[in-house]
């Protein structure tokens, strides 16, 4: 029986009080890629921000790799996070240290204290990415679709159930960004890591189609239930 990841029930969500997204009903399983689609300013982010715990789930229940998101106190937000990577669209790697320090810096956030455990942790991402001689590289010295690289090598640090990923390709130029794509799409397969990935990219959702979430009218439609061509 396949393990769900993610499931909402009765879902509203809230961006500063005002509610975006109403009736929220979907589960997603282990080892699916899912696109979340839809209009600027029709809830995509916020649903994400909900799922990684940015925002509190004020009504409905939600599961996210085995964390009641609405009994969740703030104090155990930590905690989910550990167990989902988030990639992010302007990549937020610390500017003033090196690649290797950057993936050290978020294992020891995360509580790893063993120098040689995090050393081969940081080894296994790298080789993951294809950057494992970029190890010492400044962000500042790398192309976009390396520091992207590095950004999903850090989501998978803590060996996550669950990526979620907003706008990943969204900077970067089309041959980048199907590089990028090729590496999400492996992951999912490989590893049977969950990604959620926001997207205004069709053309990448034409040349690796998959299930669609679309964000539209303050309601979320599932191609699943064959809601969206």
């Amino acid at each position: 029986m396949a393990e769900t990841v993610i499931s909402l029930r009765n879902v509203q969500i809230y961006q500063g009080g005002v509610p975006v997204l109403q009736d929220v009903n979907f589960d997603i399983e282990k080892g699916e890629f899912v696109y979340l689609v839809g209009k600027t300013g029709t809830g995509k982010s916020s649903l994400l921000k909900t799922l990684y715990g940015e925002l509190p789930l004020v009504e409905g229940t939600a599961q996210v790799v085995g964390y009641n998101l609405k009994e969740m106190n703030w104090k155990k937000v930590p905690f989910l996070r550990r167990n989902l990577g988030v990639v992010f669209q302007d990549f937020q790697l610390l500017t003033d240290r090196n690649v290797h320090e950057n993936l050290k810096f978020v294992l020891k956030a995360t509580g790893w204290t063993d120098d040689k455990l995090m050393e081969e942790k940081i080894n296994e991402v790298l080789d993951k990415v294809g950057l494992r001689s970029k190890a010492y590289k400044m962000p500042f010295e790398m192309s976009g679709g390396e520091q992207q690289r590095v950004d999903i090598a850090r989501a998978l640090l803590n060996s996550p159930k669950l990526i979620l990923a907003d706008e990943p390709t969204g900077n970067l130029d089309p041959e980048t960004s199907d590089e990028i794509m090729q590496l999400l799409v492996q992951i999912s397969n490989d590893l049977k890591t969950t990604i959620v990935m926001a997207t205004h990219d069709f053309i990448v959702i034409n040349r690796y189609p998959s299930r669609i979430l679309k964000t539209e009218g303050g309601r979320v439609h599932d191609s699943k239930n064959e809601v969206v061509a």
